[in-house]
């Protein structure tokens, strides 16, 4: 029986071999995701994923950097280590991040809490990038209802330049603030 040693990076990539869904996958392609690879891995199973790898600082970073595949940019900020993600390393990972879905999970798993987001959120959302702004709104969800008229202002700003990546998220933004607004005046 053949037994072979398998590096992390080629673990990983054997898993999401394992769980491609080529449904999902062409789906995707065909709505004009940005990756080369796409084995068409939900959340859930990257999620456990993460889970059966650990933590590890190089493996994270050798994901990130293998952006032609959609999942090991989506994996990346799973298995970094918070404790070590400095805010230099999360302003290079949104303005190198080539999808949207890459940014939400960046947010989602790895920088949601982080001291830093805030202040990072601040910087991020008056720069000239698109990627650079939606990261900024997608981490301002997570400071709400705190901040909520400063927010506010930045989201409709935001929805006033009728970019194609932000106009969803800072909409999404308003109408989450509306709702807490009402919420707290009745």
């Amino acid at each position: 029986m053949d037994k072979r040693e398998f590096n992390p990076m080629q673990a990983v990539k054997h898993r999401f071999f394992a769980l491609r869904n080529g449904a999902i996958a062409d789906a995707m392609r065909r709505q004009g995701a940005p990756y080369k690879i796409i084995f068409g891995v939900n959340l859930p199973q990257l999620t456990a994923i993460a889970k059966e790898t650990g933590q590890s600082e190089d493996l994270a970073q050798q994901l990130w950097e293998n952006s032609s595949t959609r999942e090991s940019m989506l994996l990346a900020p799973m298995v970094y280590p918070r404790e070590k993600f400095s805010v230099d390393k999360a302003k290079s990972w949104i303005r190198s991040a080539v999808s949207a879905e890459a940014v939400d999970v960046l947010c989602l798993k790895l920088l949601r809490g982080m001291e830093y987001a805030p202040a990072l959120a601040d910087e991020l959302i008056l720069s000239d990038r698109d990627m650079d702004r939606y990261g900024a709104l997608r981490m301002m969800f997570n400071m709400l209802p705190s901040k909520i008229a400063e927010i506010k202002s930045y989201a409709l700003a935001e929805a006033s330049r009728e970019s194609a990546l932000t106009a969803s998220i800072a909409r999404q933004l308003l109408e989450e603030i509306s709702f807490l607004e009402e919420d707290s005046e009745s």
